[in-house]
C-alpha cells in the first residue's frame, strides 16, 4: 500500500479527514522549506503538497504566483525540490509528499528520468495542474511503474463524463476545486459541494480533497464534514509572505494556522 493510500485508511480507521497543505518549495528561501514541512506535520497535517516553482503558474493566484517569484529569485529547480523531499525523508518516512505544479519543468528533465529521481527522493504523488488526462497515457505509465501516484483536478464546471474519465486514470486521491477560479478566489458554498461530490463518489472509491477557498478553521472544519480531505493554500502562503524579513519566525507561525484547522477538523 502506498504512502497516500495508508494514510487514508488510517484516517479512515480512526474516524477522521486528511489534512493536506500546500506551501511552495524555496519560498521565501530553500533554507526554510524543510523546517517548514517537518513544522507542518507536527501541527497535524497528513499529506504535504509542495509547490515547483514555475515562471508562469496560470491556474493560481496573485499570493502563490508571488511565492513562485520568491522562490525563483533563489533560481529554485525542480531537481532542488527533489533534494529538499529527500531532506525531508531523513526523518519523515511516513507522511505523504505531492509535488504540485506544471508540465514544463518535467518535459525539461524528462518524464522517466524525472520519475526515477522523485521515486528516489521519497515523493508519493504528482499533481501537473496543466497536464490533463486525456493526454497523460505516457505519464502515467512512467509515473506507475514508479510507484507514484497521478493525482488529477476536478472542478465545479467538470461535466459528468468527465468526472468518469477523471476517476478511471486518477491515483492516490482527487483533487476537487470547490469554487470557480484561480487559487485564493471566491467564496466557498460547502453544500454546493457535497453536491458535487456526491456525483464524483457514484464513478470512484478514491479519496476526495477539497480544495480553493479554505481559509480558516471554521472552513476546514465545515468541508471536513462532506470531503475525505481538507486542502489549504493561500492562507498559509499568505502568512510566509507577511514573514519574509522574520523567516525564523515561518514555520511556527504557519504550522499554528494548521494546528487550528487539525483541531477544528477533529472537535
Amino acid at each position: 500500500m502506498s504512502r497516500i493510500s495508508n494514510s487514508f485508511a488510517k484516517l479512515k480507521a480512526e474516524g477522521r479527514k486528511a489534512l493536506i497543505p500546500y506551501v511552495t518549495a524555496g519560498d521565501p528561501a530553500p533554507a526554510v522549506t524543510v523546517p517548514l514541512l517537518h513544522a507542518l506535520v507536527d501541527a497535524g497535517a497528513d499529506i504535504i503538497e509542495l509547490g515547483v516553482p514555475f515562471s508562469d503558474p496560470m491556474a493560481d493566484g496573485p499570493v502563490i504566483q508571488l511565492a513562485c517569484e520568491r522562490a525563483l529569485t533563489h533560481d529554485t529547480r525542480l531537481s532542488d525540490v527533489l533534494g529538499m523531499v529527500a531532506e525531508f525523508r531523513q526523518k519523515d518516512s511516513e507522511t505523504p509528499i505531492v509535488l504540485m505544479g506544471y508540465l514544463n519543468p518535467i518535459e525539461i528533465m524528462g518524464y522517466e528520468k524525472f520519475a526515477t529521481a522523485a521515486q528516489q527522493a521519497g515523493v508519493d504523488g504528482v499533481l501537473t495542474v496543466d497536464l490533463p488526462p486525456e493526454e497523460s497515457d505516457e505519464f502515467n505509465q512512467i509515473m506507475q511503474q514508479n510507484e507514484i501516484d497521478t493525482i488529477y483536478l476536478l472542478a465545479p464546471t467538470t461535466e459528468e463524463e468527465r468526472i468518469k474519465y477523471v476517476c478511471k486514470n486518477g491515483s492516490g486521491y482527487l483533487y476537487y476545486v470547490s469554487v470557480k477560479g484561480v487559487t485564493g478566489s471566491a467564496a466557498l458554498d460547502v453544500e454546493s459541494v457535497a453536491e458535487k461530490l456526491d456525483v464524483v463518489r457514484k464513478y470512484t472509491s478514491l479519496p476526495l480533497g477539497v480544495g480553493f477557498g479554505i481559509k480558516d478553521a471554521e472552513s476546514a472544519q465545515a468541508v471536513s464534514k462532506v470531503a475525505d480531505g481538507v486542502i489549504v493554500g493561500s492562507v498559509l502562503v499568505n502568512k510566509i509572505a507577511d514573514l519574509v524579513k522574520e523567516q525564523g519566525e515561518i514555520p511556527a507561525q504557519v504550522s499554528a494556522i494548521v494546528k487550528d484547522m487539525r483541531q477544528a477538523m477533529d472537535s
